[in-house]
């Protein structure tokens, strides 16, 4: 099977069985996006969509997240992974935000990554999940599972993978592909003992097992 069939086979099956894929972040507009987004790194969703509820509530605006103190922001946050960073980051994001965007969340990679906290997965996030961009946000899972199935080869490095799939995957559903690889990698094809005899892409599949 060559690259190009791969690919093709990998979207014709999550086409068919996927049709809907998207984000498990609970947001209400840009704001929040970036907030969870930037709150996920190395934490679950599931563990982000608890503690935001109550962070929203408390700092509805960039503008009123950029009036808290760090310390404060802690407290909502605590529970997540690295929460003394990500309070910082959170609390300099929003105060550039609104001294420099005028609150709006940029939608661009450089602007994006003027903001603390936002690395280029991020700003891809965002530019495909926000603003309906054609971009691949790279995580551990999408890393994962690309070089699983084989639509990577010898990528080191997010980027390096970001870039064999945003040349690989045909027309305009980078961003969607991006929630395919990455629901699948959490459910499906997982880090430790992935499910390869109840996956529908194991025929396709380079490193399933065969016979």
């Amino acid at each position: 099977m060559t690259i190009k069939e791969r690919y093709r086979a990998v979207t014709e099956w999550f086409t068919a069985n996927m049709p809907v894929a998207e984000t498990e972040l609970h947001y209400g507009d840009h704001y929040q996006l970036l907030v969870a987004v930037i709150l996920s790194a190395q934490c679950t969703d599931k563990r982000v969509n608890m503690v935001t509820p109550p962070l929203f509530e408390a700092y509805p605006t960039p503008a009123d997240m950029a009036a808290a103190a760090v310390e404060d922001i802690f407290g909502y946050i605590k529970s997540v992974s690295y929460p003394n960073n990500k309070a910082a980051n959170l609390k300099n994001m929003a105060v550039r935000l609104v001294e420099v965007y005028g609150s709006q969340v940029p939608d661009n990679m450089d602007d994006l990554l003027t903001l603390a906290g936002v690395g280029r997965k991020t700003a891809n996030v965002m530019m495909s999940v926000a603003f309906g961009k054609q971009a691949m946000a790279v995580d551990t899972h999408v890393h994962r599972v690309s070089a699983r199935l084989g639509l990577t080869r010898g990528a080191k490095t997010p980027l390096e993978t970001e870039r064999q799939l945003v040349a690989g995957f045909a027309g305009d559903i980078l961003g969607t592909a991006h929630h395919w690889l990455i629901l699948h990698g959490r459910y499906v094809c997982t880090a430790r003992n992935p499910k390869c005899s109840d996956c529908g892409l194991a025929g396709v599949c380079k490193s399933a097992p065969k016979g």
